[in-house]
């Protein structure tokens, strides 16, 4: 399967997580909520140290996001994303893509592992979009 189709298959969620969503606009977990807001999609923010991001309520982690978010875009340290994966694959989520910078060869591989649609070629969720910064 081709990256396009990856990323069709990954907007099919009716709702969308944030993980390594962040209150300061200009970290990418901030711009990356702002463009899933900005095309009208429904998007729920992980950040355990926050309440609410962008006019959004936050869940602290993968685990609490609601059932009908399939998709998730992972805004985290390698290490990080690493463990994202493994909750995202027990919570049944379908889809990660890995914002450039927050890949890993082992949360690629654990994805695959539990049939998960990665997306984390460098393919940047803001350039697919096509975000403008406010």
């Amino acid at each position: 399967m081709n990256t396009k189709d990856q990323i069709d298959i990954f907007f099919q969620s009716k709702a969308f997580g944030v993980v390594g969503a962040s209150i300061d606009r200009h970290k990418y977990g901030n711009k990356v909520l702002r463009c899933y807001q900005q095309k009208g999609l429904r998007v729920i923010p992980v950040n355990p140290r926050e309440q609410e991001i962008e006019g959004v309520a936050c869940v602290p982690g993968v685990m609490e996001l609601p059932d009908d978010v399939t998709s998730i875009s992972v805004i985290t340290p390698p290490k990080i994303t690493e463990q994202v994966v493994e909750m995202a694959a027990s919570k049944g989520i379908k889809n990660v893509w890995m914002q450039p910078g927050a890949e890993s060869d082992a949360a690629v591989e654990a994805c695959r592992r539990s049939g998960i649609n990665v997306i984390a070629d460098g393919s940047c969720i803001l350039v697919v979009l096509g975000y403008h910064d406010h």
